[in-house]
C-alpha cells in the first residue's frame, strides 16, 4: 500500500513552480474529495513505502517535474470515471503563455491558435463549443468577439485569457457523472486555484522574464512578464491570505497569404451549365478553361486574395484573492476574487486583389472535386489595386466573486454552500471600434492571377502602360468600414452540495446536490460603412509621407512560393489612427457615413444588431457511491442521475432597411433609415442525465474501467437568438443572412467509455481507452431562398437591361457607368475613375425585381451521429536516471465527417476540430536541474461551414524548457515555443484552394524566479 506524510521541515529546490509552493486544494467537486483532500503538494510528496531502487528507507522528498506527475498519477487513478489532469508544477514549467497551450499536453486534447496563442480547446474530437469550463466547480461565462464583422455568438471559453502562473491545477472529466455540471460533451474542466489554508504558513515566489517573439516584422523587441504568489496562515492556522498576480506583454507579427471564395457560389457544372454565364461561376462559353470542370464535378471560385501582414500587442493581467477562516475544526468558510484581463491590439496592412469574372482564364485539377491550379482576368482600364490597413483593439475582462461554506457535520456528513457572481466583457478600446478597415487603392491594373500549384497562393499583377503600382502619389482612398462588436455575459450561480460518509458495507457514500444557474447574455453590434470603392476623393488629399512601403516575399521565409519570379513584391503600410483621422476631417467618414450612424465625436457605431438572452437552468442530483470485492478484489461502483431544466428568453432588435444601392461593380448596399424592431422567442428543455461508473483492481496497480453516461451541450447564443438578419453587402446575384431559433434542443450524447492502466511505479503507467458517443439533436442549416423586407435588385431591372443593350456588353463597370449618366433621378454621381468612368450609387427602383436572400436557420435534425475512438498512454520514469518519457496518441473516428463530393447546395452537419492527435514529451530532473522537450501534434480537421467547408492542415510543433537552481531558492530558466518554426495552412474542398498560409516562428522567453 502506498503512505503519505508530509515532512516536518521545508525542502524547497529550484524550479518549483509559484503555484506548487502553495500545494493543491482539495478537489471542488465533493463527490471527488477522497482523491486529493490531504495529500501534499506537488513540491513536497515524500515515499515511505515502495521506495525506487536504491533509494533510502528514511522519507525521500520528490520535488519538481516528477512530484507533479506523481500528482496527476493519483488524481487519474483515484478517481472514478476517465479523469486527467495537469498539476501547477506542471502548468508551471511548460513554456506555454496561456492555459490553453498546457492543456493539449493531456491526452486526447487539441487545441485552436489565435495571433500565434492557444485560444480554444478541443476534447477527444469535439470543438471548443462542446466542452464546459468551471473554476473550482462553478459555470465560468464566456466572451469573445469572434471575427469582429458581426454579433458575437459563441459560448466557446477563450482560455487565451487565462496565464498558466494563475492555476494550482487542472482537471479534464471525460465521462459524465451526475455531481458534475451539465453542459460538455466532449469534457467538463475543471480549473482549481490554490487556497491558503490548504498549505499552512508563509510560501511565495516570484518569477521575472523576457521574452522574444522572433516573428516580429519591425525587429525582435523583449517584452516583460511576471507572476508572483503570496500565500500566509495566523491565528493558529485558521485564518489564511492568499494573493497572486501575473502580468505578460507581448508582440508578435502574424503574416498570412489567403484567398477568398465566391461569396454564395459553390457550384456543380451541372447546376452552372443551366446558368450559363451567371457573374461567379466558369461561363459555359469560354474558350480560356484548361481541363474544364465536368458533369456534376464540385468547384470553387476564387472571388478575392490578399497578403496580409499583422503586427500584435497583447497585454494580460490576472489576479487573484483569496480568504479563508475556519473558526471551528468543523467549519470553513472561502471568499475569493478572482480577475483577468486580455487586451489584445492588431495593426492589418494589406494588398488584395478582387475578381470580376468578365475575361477568365484557368486551369483545373480533376474531379468530382476539382480545385484550381491558376486563376486569372483581364481588365478593362478602371480596376484597382487594394491597400488596405485594418485595426482591431478589443479587451476581454472577467471578474469573479465567489464565497463557500463547508461544514463538517457529525456522523459522516459534510454540507457545501457555494455562489457566485461572475461576468465577462468584450468591447473595443479605441473610438473606432471592435474591427475597422480603411482601403486605398491605385486604379490601372490590366490583368491578375493566382497560382495555386505552390504551398501560399502566388499573387501577380500586370498594370496598364504608365501606371507604377509602387508610386505614393497614386495611392487614392477609397471605401472604409468601422465595426463595434460588443458582449457581456453574467452568470449568478448557488450550489447546495452534501455528502455523507456510511462508513463500512456495501454503500461507501451519498453525494446529493442542487445547483441553479441564471445566465444573462448580451451581444451586440453595428457597423458604419462608406462604400466608396471607386475613390473617396482624390490622390492627391492624401499625403505621401502617410505611407511606408514594406517588401512581402521575405516576410514569408519558409513557405513554399514565396521566392517565385512576379510575385506581388511589396504593399503599403499606413497609420490607421492618423488616416482614419484625415478621413473624417475631409470627407465625414464618421459623422456622416453613407450606412449607419456613431456616437458623436467617434467611429464607434450605434448599434443595430442587439440580442438579449437569458437561461434559467435548475439541476438536482443524487449519486449513490458503494465499495465491494469481486473475487477477493477491490471494486467501486457508482450511480446518479441529474435533472435538467432550462428556460430560454431571447429577444433581439432587428433593424429595417429601406433601400438597396449599387454600390461598386459586384457590391450592393443596404439602406437603414434607423428603424429597428426587438422580437421575442421562448423556448424550454429538460433532460434525465444518468451516469453509472465501475471500476476493479483484478490484480496490484491495475485498474480496468466502464462508464455510461448521457451529456448535453446547448446550442450558440447566435443560434437561439430572436430575429432575422441580412449581410450589409449582397452581391448583384444576391444576399445572405441569418435568422435564429430559440426552441432548439441541446445536442444530447450517450457515452461508453472503457479503459484499463497498469500503474507499475509511483510516476509511471500505461493506459488504454475506448471512447463511444452516439450524438443526437444536431444543429443543422436550412437555406431559405426569399425576398425580405421588399428590397429591389437595381442591378437587374429594365435599366441594366436598357445598358446592356445599347453597349453590347455585361462589364459592370461599363453598365454602372451608363446608368449613372441616362438615369440620373435614381442615380447620385461621386467622382469620375482616372480613365473617365463614373462613380457613385445607382438606388433600386420598384421596376427592379426583387432581390432575393439566402437565409440560413438552424434547426435539430433527426440524424444521429457516431464517434469513436482510442487513447493510448505511457508515463515511464526511467529509474534513478533523471530521465523520463510521456507519448500518448488519441484516434478519432465518427460519421459526422463533412463530404467534399457532395453538391453544395446540399447543407451538411460535421463535427467541427475532429482529428487524431498526440504528444511525445522527454524530461529530466535532477540534482536541482530540470529540462523538457515537448512535440505537439494535430491531424488535418473541419474547421466549419455547412455549405463551404474549410479544413485546417496537419501541425505539429516542438517546445522546450531548461531550469537550474543554482543558489537555494534561486532558479534561472529558459524556454522556447514552436522551436523548429512550424508554418500552417488552411484549405477549402480543393487542397489547391488554400485559405491561409503562415509562416512559423521561434519564441524564446528567459528569466529568474525566486522562491521562499
Amino acid at each position: 500500500m502506498r503512505s503519505f506524510a508530509a515532512r516536518s521541515h521545508t525542502h524547497l529546490v529550484l524550479g518549483v513552480s509559484a503555484l506548487a509552493l502553495i500545494g493543491t486544494p482539495g478537489m471542488a467537486l465533493a463527490q471527488d474529495a477522497a482523491a486529493t483532500v490531504g495529500n501534499p503538494g506537488p513540491s513536497e510528496i515524500t515515499d515511505q513505502q515502495n521506495l525506487e531502487p536504491g533509494e533510502a528507507g528514511d522519507d525521500i522528498v520528490v520535488t519538481g517535474i516528477r512530484a507533479s506527475l506523481r500528482e496527476a498519477v493519483d488524481i487519474k487513478r483515484d478517481a472514478q470515471g476517465v479523469v486527467d489532469a495537469i498539476s501547477a508544477e506542471d502548468i508551471g514549467k511548460f513554456p506555454d503563455t496561456n492555459l490553453a497551450e498546457s492543456l493539449q499536453r493531456i491526452t486526447g486534447v487539441s487545441i485552436d491558435r489565435s495571433n500565434g496563442e492557444g485560444q480554444f480547446v478541443t476534447v477527444r474530437g469535439f470543438g471548443p463549443e462542446y466542452n464546459l469550463v468551471t473554476l473550482n466547480g462553478r459555470q465560468m461565462p464566456t466572451s469573445t468577439l469572434g471575427d469582429g464583422a458581426s454579433a458575437p455568438a459563441s459560448r466557446s471559453f477563450d482560455f487565451a485569457n487565462l496565464a498558466s502562473e494563475g492555476i494550482a491545477a487542472v482537471e479534464v472529466y471525460k465521462t459524465g457523472r451526475a455531481a458534475i455540471p451539465s453542459g460538455g460533451i466532449g469534457s467538463t474542466i475543471n480549473i482549481r486555484t490554490p487556497r491558503p489554508l490548504d498549505k499552512p504558513g508563509m510560501r511565495g515566489s516570484l518569477a521575472v522574464k523576457g521574452v522574444l517573439d522572433s516573428s516580429r516584422n519591425d525587429g525582435d523587441p523583449i517584452t516583460p512578464e511576471v507572476s508572483g504568489i503570496i500565500s500566509t496562515t495566523f491565528a493558529d492556522d485558521r485564518i489564511g491570505v492568499l494573493v497572486s498576480g501575473a502580468y505578460q506583454r507581448r508582440k508578435a507579427s502574424l503574416n498570412s497569404a489567403g484567398v477568398g471564395f465566391r461569396d454564395g457560389f459553390l457550384g456543380d457544372n451541372a447546376l452552372n451549365v443551366a446558368a450559363n454565364n451567371t457573374w461567379g461561376v466558369l461561363p459555359d462559353s469560354s474558350p480560356n478553361i484548361t481541363n474544364r470542370p465536368q458533369g456534376e464535378d464540385v468547384y470553387e471560385i476564387p472571388q478575392s486574395a490578399n497578403y496580409e501582414l499583422i503586427d500584435i500587442d497583447r497585454e494580460r493581467i490576472n489576479g487573484q484573492l483569496v480568504l479563508q477562516a475556519k473558526p471551528t475544526d468543523s467549519l470553513t468558510a472561502t471568499v475569493d476574487f478572482t480577475y483577468s484581463s486580455n487586451k489584445v491590439e492588431a495593426r492589418n496592412s494589406n494588398v488584395g486583389i478582387w475578381f470580376n469574372f468578365g475575361d477568365t482564364s484557368s486551369a483545373w485539377t480533376d474531379g468530382p472535386n476539382a480545385g484550381p491550379l491558376f486563376y486569372s482576368e483581364n481588365f478593362a482600364p478602371g480596376k484597382d489595386l487594394s491597400y488596405s490597413g485594418s485595426l482591431q483593439a478589443n479587451k476581454t475582462e472577467n471578474k469573479s466573486l465567489g464565497g463557500n461554506l463547508t461544514w463538517e457535520g457529525p456522523g459522516g456528513v459534510t454540507v457545501s454552500l457555494d455562489a457566485h457572481h461572475s461576468t465577462a466583457v468584450s468591447k473595443p478600446t479605441n473610438k473606432y471600434g471592435s474591427s475597422n478597415s480603411i482601403g486605398t487603392s491605385i486604379f490601372g491594373v490590366q490583368s491578375q492571377t493566382i497560382d495555386f500549384e505552390h504551398e501560399m497562393p502566388v499573387l501577380s499583377y500586370t498594370m496598364y502602360p504608365g501606371i507604377d503600382p509602387l508610386d505614393r502619389s497614386l495611392i487614392t482612398p477609397t471605401g472604409n468600414s468601422f465595426r463595434n462588436a460588443y458582449f457581456r455575459d453574467r452568470i449568478n450561480q448557488v450550489q447546495l452540495k452534501g455528502h455523507y460518509d456510511h462508513e463500512g458495507g456495501f454503500l461507501d457514500s451519498i453525494d446529493a446536490g442542487f445547483s441553479f444557474v441564471d445566465n444573462q447574455v448580451r451581444s451586440a453590434y453595428g457597423f458604419i460603412q462608406n462604400d466608396t470603392w471607386g475613390g473617396i476623393g482624390p490622390a492627391s488629399d492624401i499625403p505621401d509621407d502617410l505611407f511606408e512601403q514594406v517588401s512581402i516575399p521575405d516576410k514569408f521565409k519558409g513557405v513554399g512560393g514565396a521566392d517565385s519570379a512576379g510575385m506581388i513584391p511589396a504593399l503599403f503600410k499606413f497609420n490607421f489612427e492618423r488616416m482614419a483621422d484625415l478621413l473624417e476631417s475631409n470627407y465625414g467618414i464618421c459623422s456622416d457615413p453613407q450606412t449607419g450612424t456613431a456616437a458623436p465625436g467617434t467611429c464607434l457605431s450605434d448599434y443595430t444588431v442587439d440580442r438579449r438572452l437569458r437561461e434559467k437552468t435548475i439541476s438536482p442530483f443524487i449519486q449513490f457511491n458503494t465499495r465491494f470485492d469481486v473475487f477477493a478484489r477491490p471494486a467501486h461502483l457508482i450511480a446518479g442521475l441529474r435533472w435538467d431544466h432550462t428556460d430560454i428568453d431571447s429577444s433581439a432588435l432587428v433593424p429595417v432597411p429601406t433601400g438597396v444601392r449599387w454600390v461598386s461593380a459586384n457590391e450592393f448596399s443596404l439602406i437603414y433609415s434607423g428603424e429597428s424592431t426587438f422580437t421575442r422567442l421562448k423556448g424550454s428543455y429538460e433532460n434525465w442525465l444518468p451516469a453509472v461508473d465501475f471500476d476493479i483492481e483484478p490484480l496490484e496497480n491495475v485498474k480496468l474501467r466502464a462508464s455510461y453516461s448521457h451529456t448535453i451541450t446547448r446550442a450558440d447564443y447566435g443560434s437561439l437568438q430572436g430575429g432575422r438578419e441580412l449581410a450589409s453587402n449582397p452581391r448583384i446575384g444576391g444576399g445572405t443572412g441569418s435568422q435564429g431559433n430559440a426552441g432548439l434542443l441541446p445536442y444530447k450524447s450517450k457515452n461508453i467509455d472503457l479503459s484499463a492502466e497498469w500503474y507499475y511505479s509511483r510516476e509511471s503507467y500505461v493506459s488504454v481507452g475506448y471512447f463511444n458517443k452516439d450524438v443526437s439533436n444536431f444543429i443543422g442549416t436550412d437555406q431559405i431562398n426569399t425576398s425580405a423586407f421588399g428590397l429591389r435588385n437595381p442591378g437587374a431591372g429594365p435599366r441594366y437591361r436598357a445598358a446592356a443593350a445599347a453597349l453590347g456588353t455585361t462589364d459592370a463597370i461599363r453598365i454602372r457607368d451608363y446608368i449613372l449618366r441616362n438615369y440620373p433621378e435614381s442615380s447620385q454621381v461621386t467622382g469620375t475613375t482616372d480613365n473617365g468612368f463614373l462613380t457613385g450609387d445607382i438606388f433600386a427602383t420598384a421596376e427592379d425585381p426583387l432581390l432575393n436572400f439566402q437565409i440560413n436557420q438552424p434547426f435539430n435534425n433527426d440524424r444521429t451521429a457516431n464517434l469513436n475512438g482510442w487513447e493510448f498512454a505511457i508515463q515511464h520514469n526511467l529509474w534513478q536516471t533523471g530521465f523520463g518519457v510521456i507519448l500518448n496518441y488519441t484516434i478519432v473516428n465518427g460519421d459526422a465527417k463533412y463530404d467534399n463530393t457532395l453538391s453544395p447546395y446540399e447543407g451538411q452537419f460535421a463535427l467541427t476540430g475532429l482529428s487524431d492527435s498526440a504528444n511525445a514529451v522527454v524530461y529530466y530532473d535532477k540534482g536541482g536541474i530540470q529540462a523538457r522537450v515537448a512535440y505537439n501534434w494535430r491531424d488535418e480537421f473541419y474547421a466549419g461551414g455547412a455549405f463551404d467547408p474549410t479544413y485546417v492542415e496537419a501541425y505539429g510543433q516542438i517546445d522546450a524548457s531548461a531550469s537550474w537552481e543554482f543558489i537555494p531558492g534561486l532558479t534561472g530558466f529558459v524556454e522556447a515555443i514552436n522551436l523548429t518554426g512550424e508554418s500552417r495552412r488552411g484549405h477549402r474542398r480543393s487542397e489547391n484552394f488554400v485559405t491561409f498560409a503562415q509562416p512559423g516562428y521561434a519564441r524564446y522567453a528567459g528569466g529568474i524566479r525566486f522562491s521562499f
